[in-house]
């Protein structure tokens, strides 16, 4: 009696799993190297797969319910063991329980900067982070490739690779997305949609894994591409840069005070160049050769006019050509800015060695929009 209590403690009569750790991705069932007998129960729950391994190669697979192990519900076991006739003694075999639940909230990112060509910026370097949610589909692929005969895997160890295999990934699709960096985000979403129909076919024959959501949170740029964003933002915000200038004058003709002399300059010398390159207007306009001298005396005479045509005119002619701190100066802007907006081609100039020359048509063309 004795004896068959001994064979009995020997035999495994229930197998199953409860997973209270909620970061485990498959469980090798501890044996504590008993045996199977006939007629044995296999609870597997919801959530839960169970792959049977005799002897190094995949068997029966088992979805969610309860088992009795017989020869009929274990046809491929049956046959690797050679069980023509059915089973009648125990036997040892390897009980995989993996877990098949959505794991969410997977953090991915960019650990070195990604290099692309950006239409706007040339060649520059961009960072990104988000997240991503997964679940097991494919189990024997799973276990042959990834947690193979580790006891209990958990999702930290495979959490760099799954890291490297999305950045990898992204890394081309955004590449040959050709997408700017200033589009980049407000596209967040639409990208993310796009490189999952790239990453679940490689995840899925490689892994045996899904993607089922693949969420783009952040893309970065360099410091230096932030400032050129931040100032072509500040530009749009403006708008229309003459009425900006009228506004500014306003205001500090309102609030008075040495304030608003100093900030009416800027308004007061685009003025100035508006009334410069009226003058200049109306002299190209007409006027007969050969005005008396003394008529040129009073400057508000139509005398005045011809004299503008004389060899004097290269003098008044110079009001019309502008550095970029007094263009600054007329747009009430920094001297930094005037000279972004000529680097991005949306203000006309030409450099005459190392220094920048505004024509004042460029100037109006430009306040024009």
């Amino acid at each position: 009696m004795d004896f068959m209590k001994i064979i009995t403690k020997q035999l495994i009569e229930i197998i199953e799993w409860t997973d209270d750790s909620r970061d485990t991705l498959s469980y090798r069932w501890p044996d504590e190297d008993k045996e199977i007998k006939n007629g044995a129960q296999l609870i597997v729950r919801e959530s839960q797969q169970v792959q049977f391994v005799s002897e190094g190669q995949f068997a029966d697979l088992f979805n969610p319910g309860r088992y009795l192990l017989t020869t009929q519900n274990i046809p491929i076991l049956s046959t690797l063991r050679g069980w023509k006739y059915g089973f009648n003694s125990p036997f040892k075999c390897d009980v995989y329980y993996i877990n098949t639940r959505l794991f969410t909230g997977n953090k991915w990112g960019t650990s070195n900067p990604i290099m692309m060509r950006d239409k706007d910026f040339g060649v520059i370097r961009l960072r990104a982070f988000g997240t991503y949610d997964f679940r097991i589909t494919n189990a024997a692929l799973f276990l042959k490739e990834v947690a193979g005969t580790d006891q209990n895997f958990r999702i930290d160890e495979f959490a760099d690779t799954m890291r490297s295999r999305i950045v990898s990934i992204f890394s081309e699709a955004l590449a040959k997305a050709q997408v700017p960096a200033l589009d980049v985000a407000q596209r967040y979403s639409e990208l993310g949609d796009a490189l999952l129909q790239l990453i679940n076919p490689a995840v899925s024959e490689k892994y045996g894994l899904e993607i089922t959501s693949f969420l783009l949170e952040n893309v970065s740029v360099p410091p230096e591409v932030e400032q050129a964003i931040d100032k072509r933002s500040s530009m749009g915000a403006i708008g229309n840069l003459n009425d900006y200038v009228k506004y500014q004058m306003g205001q500090a003709m309102a609030n008075g005070g040495e304030g608003a002399a100093a900030a009416t300059i800027p308004a007061t010398m685009a003025m100035g160049f508006g009334m410069a390159q009226e003058m200049m207007k109306g002299m190209q306009g007409g006027g007969a050769a050969g005005t008396p001298a003394a008529a040129v005396a009073d400057p508000f005479s139509p005398a005045a006019a011809q004299a503008a045509q004389t060899p004097a005119a290269p003098a008044a002619a110079g009001l019309q050509v502008l550095t970029p701190a007094q263009a600054a100066q007329v747009l009430g802007v920094a001297e930094a800015d005037v000279l972004a907006e000529i680097q991005a081609g949306n203000l006309k100039a030409r450099q005459i060695g190392s220094q920048w020359r505004i024509a004042q048509a460029a100037l109006d063309e430009f306040l024009r929009g």
